[in-house]
């Protein structure tokens, strides 16, 4: 078991690089086994997840190779065999397959997927657009079997705009007979991402990025070359860490406009940012003023930016509130941040947060992943030096945060425990 210590009180200078997107990395993965041929992706970010996923392309015996930042899979001998609840408990995206294999074969077998306990985490609008494509879904304890004669296009309505569920109908609609329209999709920059792979292979997707997704199926899919989008995710949690105690921190290999209500808040507090193309360099500020965030789908503000930010809130002068919309356990951080001297209460999905308060080192646990670039973020400006265990949900979403942060003038070292 590893654990991260971090002593605080340390300016962040220099430049962060941010790496390719974990949540269209692995959707990307499972999408590849649609193919036909032989598909390249690159900008591939190094992290548990994704080493996860390739155990399951190893045990489906599709052949696939890493290489610096990239993934070559090559699906032709692929075998659509049960994904036990061995590979599935690893992550919540092993349900991606589902829709993949589907999508390739009529027939999907797996168990019930894993991830971050950060709340009740159904798949019944994933399965609702499998049945409207005409698939029969069974299950049997925790596991599902998806079986089709044959997918047929289908007008589906998601009661909620999940990601997962829009990118796994798309998978699954992608070689069905005829036109599929979802309506009420997600429209994350990381669902454009997957739909141009699709379309690069060959697929007829459009509308990606709005709320109907069109898809029209067609018979074959062929190897392509694609490129992951930078981790808008990664990005702004780079970004609060530098509003903490950032002195021209660059981060760099970025989208903006996949910021902007990121952005848009820290400014409100007070924040320096000077903006580039694809950059942003940010400075601590002097007084940051308290205000008020609500979790939303996109473009609103993102449910995984809401942790680092609530760090950030403990060091704005009043009363701050964080609404939680998407998930009910999303504040689990906040006995911790407590315990480092923040004044924060929960009640009904608000925290509220009193600032500004000095925080002390203590020994912490990353309860998940975002939670605990939460705590990282503390961390950095905490007296003293801060133990966190369980970082292994850390690292299943920010590559080389040790070797980055090292890298810009951060007291911090991963070890064994």
């Amino acid at each position: 078991m590893k654990l991260l210590e971090i002593t605080g009180g340390n300016q962040l200078t220099g430049t962060i690089r941010i790496s390719g997107s974990k949540n269209s990395s692995v959707a990307l993965i499972p999408a590849a086994i649609l193919s036909d041929d032989e598909v390249t992706i690159c900008n591939v970010p190094e992290i548990s997840d994704t080493d996860v996923l390739c155990d399951i392309l190893n045990y489906l015996n599709v052949e696939n190779k890493r290489a610096s930042e990239s993934i070559v899979i090559n699906p032709k001998n692929l075998e659509n065999k049960e994904i036990s609840e061995t590979y599935s408990k690893k992550l919540r995206a092993s349900y991606y397959f589902m829709g993949a294999l589907l999508g390739k074969y009529n027939k999907a077998v797996m168990f019930f997927p894993g991830g971050c306990p950060i709340g009740t985490r159904p798949i019944d609008q994933h399965l609702k657009g499998f049945e409207a494509l005409g698939a029969k879904v069974t299950i049997e304890k925790n596991k599902y079997t998806i079986e089709a004669d044959q997918l047929k296009g289908a007008n589906i309505y998601l009661d909620v705009p999940s990601v997962g569920a829009t990118i796994n109908i798309m998978l699954a609609a992608v070689k069905a007979e005829g036109k599929t329209i979802i309506e009420n999709a997600a429209k994350e920059p990381e669902i454009v991402n997957i739909a141009t792979f699709l379309n690069n292979m060959g697929a007829k997707v459009t509308g990606a990025g709005t709320s109907t997704i069109k898809i029209t199926g067609v018979k074959h899919l062929k190897g392509c070359f694609h490129e992951v989008i930078p981790d808008r995710i990664e990005a702004g949690s780079y970004l609060i860490m530098g509003a903490l105690c950032g002195n021209r921190l660059k981060i760099d290999n970025i989208i903006p406009e996949h910021l902007e209500s990121l952005i848009s808040k820290l400014t409100e507090i007070g924040v320096e940012l000077e903006m580039g193309t694809d950059y942003i360099i940010v400075s601590k500020g002097e007084n940051y003023k308290s205000t008020s965030i609500k979790t939303a789908v996109y473009p609103g503000f993102p449910t995984d930016l809401q942790q680092p930010f609530t760090t950030l809130l403990t060091q704005c002068n009043g009363k701050s509130k964080v609404v939680e919309t998407i998930w009910e356990n999303r504040f689990m951080h906040i006995p911790y941040l407590c315990e480092m001297g923040a004044d924060i209460t929960v009640k009904n999905q608000t925290a509220t947060i009193i600032g500004s308060n000095k925080l002390t080192a203590k020994e912490v646990v990353a309860t998940d992943l975002r939670a605990g670039a939460a705590l990282v973020s503390a961390a950095l400006i905490a007296e003293g030096t801060t133990l966190i265990t369980n970082v292994e949900h850390i690292l299943r979403g920010y590559e080389s945060i040790v070797e980055k942060l090292s890298s810009v003038g951060a007291k911090i070292k991963s070890r064994e425990i």
